[in-house]
């Protein structure tokens, strides 16, 4: 009789192991939702983000090249200091660019890895 409940008693503990499983199952494709909508998410920040800096690039180089036709024709202290800042900025921005496509690329990366070749 003691062989029998404590062969019960295992087959019941297997059953809550399975139990586990399924819930566990459960929270995996609840936890992989929420990271799909928090990555798409950021996805369309950051694309919306690199739109913006691109604006920016192009218009600060447009400003440069305009700066640098006033400098030609009156090269006053004045404006070259204004003409090195704003040159300073478009170094910055350019490489703020850089990093945002690394930034990107590696989202992309994350969102092939998990949403692409699902392995469940």
């Amino acid at each position: 009789m003691e062989q029998l409940s404590e062969s019960s008693h295992r087959d019941s503990a297997d059953g809550r192991i399975g139990g586990e499983g399924g819930n566990g199952e459960a929270m995996a494709r609840g936890l992989s939702a929420m990271l799909e909508s928090v990555i798409k998410e950021f996805d369309s920040k950051s694309l919306d983000t690199l739109s913006s800096q691109d604006k920016l690039s192009g218009s600060l180089d447009r400003l440069v090249q305009e700066l640098d036709q006033l400098l030609e024709n009156a090269p006053l202290p004045f404006i070259v200091q204004h003409a090195s800042r704003i040159s300073t900025v478009k170094q910055r921005v350019s490489s703020m660019n850089l990093v945002l496509k690394s930034i990107q690329r590696r989202i992309d990366n994350i969102d092939h890895m998990l949403f692409q070749h699902p392995s469940r």
